[in-house]
């Protein structure tokens, strides 16, 4: 006990964890220190299933055997060496790997060390082709409502969540912003959700195509802006309007990708060829930070040329292509391919949707929304009007709270509740945890007048 208080105070005094309101953690404090398959271990012994896939990019569970040894046998080989000029041996044979099971159409594969990161690169590199193809006025993106990228200046400037980012406005370069498909408290069907917004993004880009270099998107489901699910359909209308106009289309599978809806990217579900796609989270398998912007060969082609023409693309990071993280990341790959895992995570997500259906009689569950192994549960005040809490009461905090004391990890966005969990987990810990979060919510909205 000794110990663990003495870690605590220490975090306290040192740390400064991520979007953490700091007296949140002092209150309800959580020290992990060690974990196995998708169990992670509190410094007090305590066990949790990871409901959240240790923030939505571990996949195999954690120790995984395979993916320790990659990481060894790379460590006798060299740990880092810098990609600026000069290539390395894994770097080479990961890009090699992520051209043959990404969209046909991208060739080209440009690393960093982070979600955020990775759409930063998209946006530079959207930006700077058009400039370097002689059409000097398209500087312009478009956004969806919700959309998020991370949080870089450029990211949070083509995200569109202020909860996130409402403090940095005057930081943030402007975009042109079109309605995501909203199907909750919509009083549209599903397919007039999809046409009305792709009848205003249509209009954004008749009157602005010659000014707008990239739309962004998150394919089939946002991630932090609340697990918005698109109407069918919706994905492949913005690539046909995105072709029509000449606009570029940034399609953002950080959270997305890897098997986690079902097939290995979500756009494959649409059958859409982006022209530049980001990756990151489950791309090592939850091991080490790395991420790849991905792009089409025509792209590429207006970067290449002579120093002194000015068409390089100046962008880079000190660990960019790091050999750890491209070698866990190949193994990581070997494993999708050995135990089929998107085929895996599509069945698991029928489990997933038959064993949410008993959520959906709780008197506070307004909304579940689900794209493969990726849930969102939103939490309302008034279930026949969608009326939400008041936002001081924090219903999805409290409920995860809620949650950890029953043996499960998750993080709520607002007061949606995320399940994502690693496509390792079996059915049985699936139906555990799903039990856990009924619950917890029932429990804690029966006293939601104390959180007021």
């Amino acid at each position: 006990m000794r110990e663990q208080a003495n870690l605590f105070e220490s975090s306290m005094k040192h740390l400064w964890l991520p979007f953490t309101q700091m007296t949140d953690y002092e209150r309800d404090p959580l020290i992990i220190e060690s974990g196995e398959g998708i169990i992670l271990k509190d410094s007090n012994g305590k066990e949790y299933l990871d409901g959240y896939s240790s923030l939505w990019l571990n996949v195999h569970g954690h120790r995984k055997k395979e993916l320790n040894e990659a990481i060894m046998e790379q460590l006798d080989l060299i740990a880092h060496s810098t990609l600026l000029g000069a290539a390395n041996v894994p770097a080479i044979r990961l890009a090699e790997k992520l051209i043959e099971i990404t969209p046909a159409n991208l060739q080209r594969v440009f690393y960093s060390d982070s979600g955020a990161t990775s759409v930063e690169i998209a946006i530079k590199m959207a930006y700077q082709y058009w400039q370097n193809k002689g059409k000097q006025k398209k500087k312009k993106f478009v956004t969806l409502t919700n959309n998020y990228h991370g949080d870089t200046i450029g990211a949070i400037s083509i995200g569109n969540v202020d909860l996130f980012h409402r403090v940095y406005g005057s930081l943030m370069f402007q975009t042109l912003k079109a309605p995501f498909p909203l199907q909750y408290r919509s009083p549209y069907s599903g397919e007039e959700v999809k046409e009305r917004a792709l009848t205003e993004l249509r209009a954004i880009f008749r009157e602005h195509h010659e000014e707008i270099a990239a739309i962004t998107l998150e394919p089939l489901i946002q991630g932090a802006g609340g697990m918005n699910v698109m109407p069918g359909g919706y994905l492949k209308g913005v690539e046909e309007l995105c072709r029509k106009f000449n606009i570029l289309l940034i399609a953002d599978e950080v959270a997305t990708g890897f098997g986690r809806t079902g097939k290995m990217f979500a756009v494959e579900h649409e059958g859409v060829q982006p022209d530049i796609m980001t990756v990151a989270k489950g791309i090592t398998g939850g091991y080490l930070p790395l991420a790849a912007t991905l792009t089409t060969e025509e792209i590429y082609q207006e970067f290449y040329g002579e120093y002194e023409e000015m068409k390089t693309f100046f962008h880079g990071h000190s660990y960019t292509g790091n050999q750890l993280g491209c070698a866990v990341a190949l193994a990581n790959l070997e494993i999708y391919e050995k135990e089929n895992l998107a085929v895996q995570a599509a069945k698991k997500a029928e489990v997933i949707q038959s064993e949410l259906a008993a959520l959906k009689s709780l008197k506070h569950i307004g909304d579940i929304r689900q794209v493969g192994l990726m849930c969102g549960i939103e939490l309302v005040q008034d279930k026949e009007t969608g009326k939400p809490f008041p936002w001081e009461s924090r219903m999805g905090y409290h409920s995860t709270l809620e949650m950890r004391k029953r043996g499960m990890l998750t993080r709520p966005l607002g007061d949606v509740i995320v399940f994502m969990p690693p496509l390792a987990s079996t059915n049985d810990q699936i139906r555990k945890m799903i039990q856990i979060m009924c619950d917890s919510i029932e429990a804690v909205t029966e006293k939601e007048k104390s959180f007021v």
